[in-house]
């Protein structure tokens, strides 16, 4: 599908192009300590970079991710029955002290 493959780079790029803002930060901030200067802000061009890569990454991801589930729980509960909301097998116990207490149980014989 040629559209995945368009999109897939799409968001190589902005993570690339991400990297590259974050990169030219620290080497900005390296040269300020080299030189003495004050850190007052990034330049523009840095901070234009990062915005503009950050968007372009956003916009990748979400292509390839696909279908998005529904936020409301409601939506996916809708289908269910009441018993299918009770039922949790992991809670399942067989073997607990409980059976003593019937009388019908008869102890093991060691």
């Amino acid at each position: 599908m040629a559209a995945t493959a368009v999109h897939r780079f799409i968001f190589i790029v902005g993570i690339t192009s991400l990297l590259h803002a974050a990169y030219s930060a620290a080497q900005h901030r390296a040269y300020l300590r080299i030189t003495e200067q004050e850190f007052l802000s990034l330049p523009i061009d840095i901070l234009i970079q990062g915005i503009v890569s950050l968007f372009v990454t956003m916009y990748g991801i979400m292509t390839l991710a696909g279908e998005f589930k529904e936020i409301r729980s409601t939506v996916d509960l809708e289908s269910k029955s009441w018993e299918t909301y009770r039922n949790c097998p992991s809670f399942y116990t067989f073997n607990h002290r409980g059976k003593a207490l019937s009388p019908y149980y008869d102890p093991p014989v060691d």
